[in-house]
């Protein structure tokens, strides 16, 4: 794969911990640099009290490791920072590194991902699979952080409201706002307004327009047609009908109206609530929505940032509708209402609920900074090395690891739901559908018998010694993948709210490896 501009590697090799730099000097002199080995990134825990999230990142994983080599300045810098007499054959080998040994096995971006099944399996030379363990973890964490936060605003908001990423400004740093409305798109929002996510990776764009607009109208020179002196005809009209004197909506406002207008005539959209949204805002709009109606043009939208969102679009709708029929213009009850302001899971569910009049709902905050969990808690384990499994024993159980080269699957029922992943050690044959298995699911006390109606591999090969296996999906793909997977797990676990947890378990002999290895009882 050629990599041209927008798939250059996000990260650059020192974007990482000193630690991974100290260690790669200790494989050095011990002589183990080179030895082969293998690592893992999983987590542990599904995030915001779930029992889902979506693998996402592995794009800009795969560009990071085709692109990855240390320049000299590089070099020159790690030679500041470690200690003086190091052997300058270490600096030299770092020179020659690059990732021409590494292979990756992975799940799909947009897959379901489970605790402890693993998101990447890194293997290769232990000096350099060491070297890579940070900026991967910080190139799958966020991203899918924010593409499961994403999912789950998704299923509150239902299939049919349009959820417009608006969070750049609100995002911790411009890496993170980009990496947010890339990964908010894949987990099921419509569109961002970031428009360097649109240039560089396609994420539709779109927006509205701000308060600084209607506060400082610009004066435009108009086409053939005065469009304002036909706006002011319009708002008499619609004054008289609305009860209102002809006085009340802010000429201003409406200036600033009419000048969008004149810009966007085919996409002509008010924000509402700059001064009163039913004394100035809505009159408006109306009026210079009808005065481009008797142009030929339709007006696209209203846009409410403050206030209760919910009984507004309601009324909102209501006028529009009466207005219309008044006028006999009847496109104007369907002109899309958009909302925003710090729009969070309980307001997102409010604005959801039938009958709610809303189009279009912008999230900004909610969506960027992952306000129920702002860390997806990804890990990076030692799993084998120089052929041999290796397993992490600690005081905390939780965070024993699960020693080997593995296969991971899918199981499914016979109502085609995901039944639980399943994990075995590499050289098992694959399990069969149809066939009976006695598996350990994590956390119980003992083993169980399953009968899968379907089988699914869930880790593909994605890097062979650096060479990219198969073209990679587009966010597109990747995005309606995601979907098709959330639409095959079982309602229970989609709940938002103390859902059940989903199983994932371990095969006999990959059980028997963690007992031997000392690790007995419920992992």
């Amino acid at each position: 794969m050629e990599l041209d501009g927008e798939e250059r590697a996000v990260v650059r090799p020192l974007l990482t911990d000193l630690y991974q730099a100290t260690m790669a000097l200790g494989y050095w002199r011990a002589g183990r640099a080179c030895e082969a080995a293998e690592f893992e990134l999983f987590f542990r825990h599904c995030p915001f009290g779930g029992s889902f999230a979506l693998a996402a990142g592995l794009r800009d994983c795969l560009c990071f490791l085709r692109a990855f080599r240390l320049r000299d300045a590089d070099v020159q810098f790690l030679a500041s920072v470690l200690p003086p007499d190091t052997d300058p054959a270490f600096f030299e080998h770092l020179r020659t590194l690059d990732c021409s040994g590494v292979t990756v096995r992975a799940l799909p971006e947009g897959s379901l991902a489970f605790p402890g099944v693993p998101l990447l399996q890194v293997s290769g030379p232990l000096l350099l699979v060491q070297l890579l363990e940070t900026p991967l973890l910080c190139l799958v964490s966020y991203a899918s952080l924010v593409a499961t936060n994403a999912a789950r605003l998704r299923l509150i908001a239902g299939p049919d409201k349009r959820l417009l990423e608006m969070g750049l400004r609100r995002a911790q740093g411009p890496d993170g706002g980009f990496t947010a409305s890339i990964y908010s798109y894949l987990g099921g929002f419509n569109s961002s307004s970031n428009t360097l996510a649109g240039q560089l990776r396609g994420v539709p764009v779109a927006g509205t327009l701000a308060h600084s607009f209607m506060l400082a109208p610009a004066s435009s020179e108009g086409p053939t047609v005065d469009l304002a002196a036909s706006v002011n005809l319009w708002l008499k009209r619609v004054c008289d009908y609305l009860g209102l004197e002809v006085q009340e909506p802010h000429p201003g406002e409406r200036a600033a109206f009419v000048a969008y207008a004149l810009a966007f005539p085919r996409a002509f959209q008010g924000l509402l609530d700059s001064y009163s949204v039913r004394r100035s805002g809505l009159p408006n709009f109306l009026a210079v929505a009808l005065a481009l109606g008797e142009l030929g043009y339709r007006a696209v939208g209203v846009r409410l940032d403050s206030g209760d969102l919910l009984q507004q679009a309601q009324e909102i709708r209501g006028i529009f509708r009466t207005v219309g029929a008044e006028f006999q213009v009847p496109w104007l009850e369907s002109v899309s209402i958009a909302v925003s302001n710090n729009i969070d899971e309980k307001e997102l569910a409010r604005l959801a609920q039938k009958g709610s009049e809303v189009n279009i709902i912008g999230i900004g905050t909610s969506v960027v900074t992952c306000p129920k969990q702002p860390s997806m808690g990804c890990v990076y384990k030692l799993v084998s090395v120089g052929g041999q499994p290796r397993m992490k024993l600690t005081e905390d159980r939780e965070k024993q690891t699960l020693p080997g080269s593995k296969a991971a699957f899918r199981l499914l029922g016979p109502d085609g739901f995901f039944l639980m992943d399943l994990l075995q050690l590499a050289e098992e044959p694959p399990p069969k559908a149809g066939q009976e298995l006695k598996v350990w699911p994590r956390g119980a006390q003992g083993p169980c018998t399953v009968k899968p109606a379907q089988v699914e591999p869930l880790l593909q090969l994605c890097l062979q010694q650096g060479q990219l296996c198969e073209t990679l999906p587009s966010l597109d793909e990747s995005r309606t993948f995601a979907q098709q997977s959330l639409s095959r797990l079982n309602p229970a676990h989609k709940q938002l709210q103390s859902p059940p947890v989903y199983p994932v378990a371990l095969s006999e002999k990959l059980r028997a490896l963690v007992d031997s290895l000392g690790a007995g009882g419920p992992l």
